[in-house]
């Protein structure tokens, strides 16, 4: 599906200043080496299992499945990894890779903190520095986050520029990682930016979708029909596509941040309102304005809220192999809420987008079908926020 450049379709690519050439290309190098490597591959698994909890639990959703009377419903339970998401999983495996190519410093971007707090925690266990780039109206809307990223002995550095969102805090840490690269590894969050981050990301987040097929041919004999996961970047989702890209009976859905809704202009719906652009070292559709530029973006779900998409989900969707469709933050709040109380699982609100939409089409598929929501990570971060939202002060 991609080249050694890094190629999905047209999207992907290498758009960078001269001065980040020669470290993707270290870290190209670097990566192409130690994912065949025995020893890298046992210490990652090793921090898998140990570490991070994994595997993942893949639960069937019994009284969900009931009440929406249709499709039977499993949920796979990243929000159970060490550090409460999928995010975890990545880390663990470019913080090693980091550290096998000497560097001694990890800097990273987040904007729903979940990431940050990966990284950070990352970090504190192989003794490397941190520092955390995260945009000044997501250090308000998840201050819990901040506070365990500087717990766990990261910097955090607030980003004022623009909106003060994700876009920003990946803005910084490019600019900061092309001024340290000797001893730095830039450990970016999602399958996107410059090649080779989109297929790092992808590779060490695939461990979702290969748990998913094993765990749900043990339990039910066969592969879901479809697996429905919530997409920003597209990290949780391609690790939870990967596996079944070439299974053509299961039906793959992510699910964008709709925000306020897709005909207004406070969304964060990119495949649903972008066009095709170039963005943070790659080639991908993007929200600009009618004349290119970015355009701001909003969802309630700081992780979603990113001005475009991973470049193999805008090829994803160019060959029509996986659907994208858009949640408004009405929608994931009433699943958000949904799944607290049917399952007693409190999800993340970018996983309450998925949740959303596997609400809507559970009740119209027959008991036969099996859907697998991707949980990507757990709410606690998110529960000011929701309360908020339905005019409620829980912040002291």
């Amino acid at each position: 599906m991609s080249n050694s450049r890094g190629r999905f379709g047209i999207h992907g690519g290498q758009y960078i200043t001269e001065t980040l050439m020669n470290a993707v290309i270290e870290l190209e190098k670097a990566y192409d080496f130690y994912k065949n490597d025995p020893d890298f591959n046992t210490e990652l698994t090793r921090l898998f299992n140990e570490y991070a909890g994994r595997p993942s639990r893949l639960y069937y959703a019994e009284r969900m499945t009931r009440d929406l009377h249709g499709a039977k419903i499993y949920l796979k339970r990243e929000d159970l990894n060490h550090t409460g998401a999928h995010k975890i999983n990545n880390v663990l495996g470019q913080a090693l890779l980091a550290k096998k190519m000497g560097k001694t410093r990890l800097i990273a971007e987040t904007g729903a903190g979940q990431h940050g707090v990966a990284t950070a925690t990352a970090a504190a266990l192989m003794g490397m520095a941190c520092v955390v780039f995260m945009g000044e109206e997501d250090m308000n809307r998840q201050a819990l986050n901040v506070y365990k990223m500087r717990l766990l002995g990261a910097e955090v550095v607030s980003v004022k520029s623009g909106t003060g969102t994700l876009k920003d805090a990946v803005s910084q840490a490019m600019r900061e990682w092309t001024s340290r690269i000797s001893d730095t590894h830039y450990c970016l969050g999602s399958v996107m930016g410059p090649h080779p981050f989109p297929i790092i990301v992808r590779d060490f987040q695939s461990v979702i979708s290969r748990e998913i097929k094993s765990q749900i041919l043990e339990r039910e004999g066969k592969l879901p029909d479809f697996v429905i996961a919530c997409v920003g970047g597209g990290s949780n989702a391609i690790g939870s596509f990967w596996h079944f890209i070439n299974n053509a009976s299961v039906k793959l859905i992510g699910c964008e941040a709709a925000g306020k809704g897709v005909d207004t202009f406070e969304t964060a719906a990119t495949i649903s309102t972008g066009r095709l652009g170039i963005f943070h070292g790659m080639k991908s559709y993007f929200c600009q304005d009618e004349y290119g530029q970015i355009a701001p973006v909003y969802s309630i779900s700081a992780g979603l809220d990113y001005p475009g998409i991973g470049p193999e989900h805008a090829y994803l969707h160019d060959t029509g192999r996986a659907e994208y469709v858009p949640v408004t933050d009405d929608e994931a709040v009433q699943a958000f809420e949904y799944l607290s109380r049917i399952e007693g699982i409190i999800p993340a609100i970018e996983s309450a987008h998925a949740v959303s939409y596997a609400m809507k089409i559970a009740p119209e598929l027959s008991s036969e079908k099996i859907i697998v929501i991707t949980i990507s990570g757990r709410g606690d971060k998110d529960c000011a926020a929701i309360a908020k939202y339905r005019g409620e002060n829980i912040s002291e």
